[in-house]
C-alpha cells in the first residue's frame, strides 16, 4: 500500500474516531421531593497501608504540620469537600481490633499485628480520641465499625458507652481520666464488617442472630439515638440481603453492602482503552445491583425505613511498583474520576433508599482522595469530582431520563452518558454528567420540565490521556477547568461533551409548581 494512501486512510480513522455524537437529557423538576443524602459523599479510612499513619496521623511532634498530631494540609483539602461521614477502623480490621488497646497513654498502649494488610505492627496509637478528634477537625460525622468478627457482645456494649453515655459508670469514668469529659455522641455504630467473608465467613442465618444481639446491647444513652447499620452482601448476592431482612430488619437502621470496580491487576496508569472500558462497564453493573438489592429490601420494607449504605466502594488496581503489595497503595488516574462521577449519578438516582455511600479510601489506599509523601499532599482527579459533585449535597433530587449513543468496544458496549440533577436550596438546578467515551465527543441536547433556564454555568475535568493523572511533581495535570462549550435555548441548554469528561453544569432558571411559575 503506497504511503500516502495508507495517511489517508489514517486520517480518516481519525476523524471518524473523534467525531461528535448526539446525546439527550430530560430533566423533570415537576414534583421534586426526594432528597439527596449528604452521607453519600461520605469517605472509608481503614488502617491500611499509610491510610491512617502517614495519611492523617503523624504525630504532635512532627515535623509536618499539624494539629493535635493530625496533619493540617489533609484536613483542609478534606474541609474543601465537605466530608459529610467517615467510617472507621474497617473493613476487614475492624473484626480484629480491640478498642481498649487504642485508649490511655500512647506509651502504655499494647501493640498488635494487623494480619489482614501487610503483617505489619500497629502501635495503637491512633485510636477512638484520635479517631473523634479528626471528625471534629473535619467537621464531619464518625462511623464506627464494629468488631463482631472476634470480638464480644460486651465489648461492642461498652464501647458505645464509652462514646455516647454521660451517666456514672466505669466506662464514663474511663474516658474522662483519659481527658474527654462530655460523650461524643456518635451516631452511626457498624455491627460488624463482611461477616460473610473477612469478619468471620458467617451463614446469612447465623449472622442475623448476631445482628439482633450485637444490636440489642448497641444503647441509646440520653439524646444520643445509634442508627446501626447491619454487614450486608457484596455484587449481586441477594440471597444475604433477603435473609436479614427477613429476619432481623427490626434490629438495625441501615443494610451496608460493597462493590469494586477491579481491574487487571496492573498498576493503575498502566491501561489501554480495553482497560478503561473493562473498569467503566464493571461500574455500570453497580446500577443493576443497587436496583435488585433494593427490590427485596422493598419487599420487607415497603416503606424505605431501612437505608442501603454503600459503605466500601471504588476502583480496585494493582499497586504502584516497588510498594507492599498489603499497602493497597495505587496512583489516580482520569479513568478514576470517570468511573467515580458515574457511582456518584447512580447513588443520587437510587437515593430514596441509598444514603450512605463510603468510597475505598480516602487517603494513600486504592481510590483514595489524596496522596501524600512525607510532608507533601497531591490531589487525585477522584478528588475533584468530589469538589464539583458537592453541589448535590442535601438537594432535591430530579429525575433524569438519557438518551445517547453507545459506546462500543469491541462486542461490548455501554451507554455513552450517564448522569443525575438536583435542585438545590437556592432554586439552582445542577446536572452532572460524564461521558465514558474516550475517543468521541457527545453533543448534549438538554431539556427541562416545569423549569425554565435563564443562564448556566459549568466545570469540566478532562485530559489528552486515559491515563493521565497527578504527582508531586506534576500536582495539576487533572483539575477541574470553566466549561464554556454550550448554549442556553429557549427551555433548554446545548452542549459539547469532550472525550472522557466529567462535566457538571449549574443552572439558573425559573422553577414552575403546579400552580404555576414561582
Amino acid at each position: 500500500m503506497k504511503s500516502s494512501v495508507l495517511l489517508a486512510l489514517l486520517f480518516a480513522g481519525i476523524q471518524a474516531g473523534a467525531q461528535t455524537k448526539e446525546s439527550r437529557v430530560v430533566v423533570d423538576a415537576s414534583d421534586p421531593k426526594t432528597r439527596i443524602n449528604r452521607n453519600i459523599y461520605g469517605h472509608f479510612s481503614e488502617h491500611l497501608g499509610h491510610c491512617i499513619y502517614g495519611g492523617y496521623w503523624v504525630g504532635e511532634d512532627s515535623p509536618i504540620p499539624n494539629t493535635n498530631g493530625i496533619r493540617n494540609d489533609v484536613v483542609a483539602a478534606l474541609k474543601r469537600i465537605k466530608v459529610p461521614v467517615l467510617r472507621w477502623p474497617g473493613g476487614c480490621f475492624a473484626d480484629e481490633y480491640h478498642w481498649m488497646d487504642g485508649i490511655g497513654p500512647r506509651s502504655k498502649r499494647p501493640s498488635m499485628i494487623n494480619t489482614h494488610w501487610g503483617g505489619v505492627t500497629e502501635d495503637n496509637s491512633f485510636g477512638t480520641h484520635e479517631f473523634l478528634e479528626l471528625c471534629r477537625q473535619l467537621d464531619c460525622e464518625p462511623y464506627i465499625c464494629g468488631n463482631v468478627g472476634s470480638g464480644t457482645v460486651q465489648e461492642f456494649s461498652q464501647w458505645v458507652e464509652y462514646v455516647n453515655s454521660d451517666n456514672i459508670s466505669p466506662m464514663t469514668e474511663a474516658r474522662k481520666k483519659n481527658g474527654r469529659e462530655k460523650s461524643w455522641g456518635v451516631k452511626y455504630w457498624g455491627i460488624g464488617n463482611e461477616s460473610w467473608g473477612c469478619g468471620g465467613n458467617m451463614r446469612p442465618e447465623y449472622y442475623a442472630d448476631l445482628a439482633k444481639q450485637f444490636g440489642t446491647y448497641a444503647r441509646n444513652f440520653g439524646e444520643h439515638k445509634v442508627f446501626k447499620i447491619a454487614s450486608g452482601k457484596y455484587g449481586d448476592d441477594y440471597n444475604w440481603t433477603e435473609v436479614l431482612m427477613r429476619e432481623a430488619r427490626q434490629h438495625f437502621s441501615g443494610l451496608s453492602y460493597h462493590y469494586y470496580a477491579f481491574s487487571d491487576g496492573k498498576p493503575a496508569a498502566e491501561f489501554d482503552e480495553q482497560g478503561w472500558f473493562n473498569v467503566l462497564n464493571t461500574t455500570m453493573k453497580i446500577d443493576e445491583y443497587l436496583t435488585k438489592q433494593c427490590a427485596v429490601m422493598d419487599k420487607y420494607d415497603p416503606e424505605k425505613k431501612v437505608a442501603l449504605i454503600v459503605d466500601e466502594w471504588g476502583t480496585w488496581h494493582g499497586v504502584e511498583p516497588g510498594t507492599n503489595p498489603g499497602f493497597l497503595y495505587q496512583q489516580n488516574t482520569l479513568r478514576d474520576a470517570v468511573a467515580s462521577a458515574c457511582n456518584l449519578n447512580i447513588f443520587n438516582n437510587h437515593c430514596d433508599r441509598v444514603r450512605m455511600a463510603n468510597i475505598a479510601q480516602t487517603v494513600n489506599v486504592l481510590q483514595a482522595m489524596a496522596l501524600t509523601e512525607g510532608e507533601k499532599m497531591v490531589l487525585t482527579p477522584t478528588y475533584h469530582v468530589f469538589d464539583l459533585f458537592k453541589v448535590h449535597h442535601d438537594a432535591l433530587w430530579l429525575p433524569t431520563k438519557v438518551e445517547s449513543p453507545d459506546y462500543v468496544q469491541g462486542k461490548d458496549k455501554l451507554q455513552a452518558v450517564n448522569c443525575s440533577a438536583s435542585l438545590d436550596s437556592t432554586g439552582r438546578v445542577h446536572v452532572s454528567l460524564a461521558n465514558l467515551d474516550p475517543g468521541n465527543a457527545q453533543k448534549l441536547s438538554c431539556s427541562f420540565v416545569k423549569f425554565s433556564p435563564v443562564r448556566a454555568t459549568g466545570q469540566v475535568i478532562t485530559a489528552t490521556a486515559m491515563n493521565a493523572h497527578n504527582t508531586f511533581d506534576r500536582p495539576h495535570v487533572v483539575e477541574p477547568k470553566t466549561f464554556s462549550d454550550f448554549k442556553v435555548r429557549g427551555e433548554g441548554l446545548e452542549a459539547s461533551l469532550p472525550p472522557m469528561s466529567v462535566v457538571v453544569l449549574e443552572v439558573e432558571g425559573k422553577l414552575e409548581s403546579k400552580e404555576g411559575k414561582k
